[in-house]
């Protein structure tokens, strides 16, 4: 967007990373937050959502003479919303003082009147807005699911914003940046599953003004807690569509994606009564999200492209935080130019997207990564459990790891999980020991030795012998101290 002649109060068309340009409007900035320094930014509150950001001006467009040129380009529920709250806003103003604050959802009058009463702020002429950061610093507050977030962690989560340098766009597997607003694909869309991390996809692909088709593989549930008639009842107002079977998402759909817990469950998907291969027929395109052996993403796209179909793998590196911010990574391979028709979802659901050439390929990166993952966080919990044994303190040894080479969002997290003892799940334990015993067996199928993740493994099913499948894979440490 063009540098434009802005002011404190003004309407703008805000650019936010990968979002599309969202309507909001110049405030001042919370006294308490740090200024950015460097190229010049305003500070923009966001109609319709609970969003304000730093923003850079050649980010910025008018509201008045862009407003035509915006609803041409942008579509979904959400985003008329915020543009039905700035024409409210105008028809309250029109010959009052202009100064008014924006109307605000539940959700944020829920917050000011929690915890977050201190975070206000009005606009004043005494408090110019000041120059920016050189880097484009970023600040949500979309905290819809944990509305009574504190001051301090927000302040901290700033901090990390600050020194995040890299682009919030999506990065292609030619390593091309692709920069700008996603323009949602006309294609229609499917969407099979609705756990942890489909719910978080989902809803980023309804936010991106995709037209999305929902259905979830358990009647009663979505997991362990959460019933599957309130969470796609969710999505319905937020304009998605909702499946009888998956059959019928399949045959009403271009692209169906699914998301499912294991090899097992992805082949009831699709061989299943009433399940995909029954909706599948020539140009239908199945894109499988799961993490799954390589063997049974072959068989599946085997028996999708023997009846005309069109396949990709896409499992997806994450856990439920990364798919609820949209900043997942994804590793496909298959059909590239599937792939490619995939673009704007992947936007939509991800900050970075590798293709990886033929099926399998992806299924045991993904193996290999989790593998990692998984036996990294075992060796986490084992020495927290060893400081604790020997009169050190927990706390201290976390202090010295995240000032050294090991430090990490990842360490931090799962540590204060541990300290805390708050072992909500963000990514399921009985899902991180599947993934190490299919990279065990892709070990074996190659006659590789995988002597880490075989120990770290038996350490998954002692916690798993002990009731700990269904909490966070930090409910490790669980199976060290009993």
């Amino acid at each position: 967007m063009a540098a434009v002649s802005l002011r404190l109060g003004d309407l703008v068309w805000g650019k936010l990373g990968r979002y599309p340009p969202w309507p909001g409007k110049i405030v001042n900035p919370p006294k308490d937050l740090k200024k950015p320094r460097g190229k010049k930014c305003f500070f923009v509150k966001f109609f319709g959502t609970e969003d304000h950001a730093w923003i850079k001006v050649e980010q910025l467009k008018p509201y008045h003479a862009h407003k035509e040129e915006m609803i041409k380009i942008n579509k979904g529920k959400r985003f008329q919303q915020a543009v039905d709250a700035v024409e409210e806003f105008l028809r309250r103003a029109k010959g009052k003082d202009q100064d008014l604050t924006i109307p605000e959802s539940s959700t944020v009058k829920g917050m000011m009147a929690g915890p977050m009463a201190a975070f206000k702020w009005q606009p004043t002429a005494s408090e110019p807005v000041k120059d920016a950061d050189p880097h484009f610093h970023h600040f949500l507050l979309s905290q819809t699911e944990k509305p009574a977030v504190c001051y301090q962690a927000i302040t901290k989560k700033l901090k990390i914003c600050e020194e995040e340098t890299g682009s919030t766009s999506i990065q292609a597997a030619d390593s091309t940046a692709v920069n700008g607003s996603i323009t949602p694909t006309d294609k229609k869309i499917g969407f099979l599953g609705l756990g942890l991390m489909g719910s978080g996809i989902v809803s980023n692909l309804l936010k991106m003004g995709h037209t999305v088709t929902v259905w979830n593989r358990t009647a009663e549930k979505c997991d362990a807690t959460e019933h599957a008639a309130v969470k796609c009842d969710l999505f319905i107002q937020e304009g998605a569509r909702l499946g009888r079977t998956p059959a019928e998402v399949v045959s009403t759909c271009d692209i169906t994606f699914a998301c499912v817990s294991d090899p097992k469950a992805a082949k009831d998907l699709v061989l299943g009564p009433s399940g995909v291969l029954q909706g599948i027929r020539p140009g239908k395109c199945y894109v499988d999200m799961s993490t799954v052996d390589a063997d049974t993403v072959t068989e599946l796209a085997q028996v999708i492209v023997s009846r005309g179909g069109r396949f990709l793998e896409a499992p997806v590196s994450g856990n439920q935080q990364l798919s609820n911010d949209g900043m997942l990574v994804i590793l496909a391979a298959g059909d590239r130019g599937l792939y490619e028709d995939c673009s704007s979802c992947f936007q939509a659901m991800g900050k970075t997207s590798f293709f990886l050439g033929e099926v399998g390929n992806a299924a045991k990166m993904m193996l290999i990564v989790n593998m990692v993952q998984g036996s990294f966080m075992a060796t986490i919990a084992e020495g927290l459990t060893l400081a604790q044994v020997t009169g050190q303190s927990q706390q201290t040894l976390l202090d010295i790891l995240n000032q050294g080479q090991l430090a990490s969002i990842f360490l931090d997290q799962k540590c204060q999980n541990i300290l805390q003892g708050n072992f909500k799940p963000d990514f399921y334990l009985k899902y991180i020991q599947k993934d190490l015993r299919l990279a065990i067996a892709l070990g074996d199928a190659v006659n590789h030795p995988t002597p880490m993740a075989a120990a770290a493994n038996e350490v998954y099913k002692r916690a798993k012998a002990l009731d700990q499948s269904d909490n966070d894979m930090s409910a490790v440490y669980r199976a060290y101290i009993h």
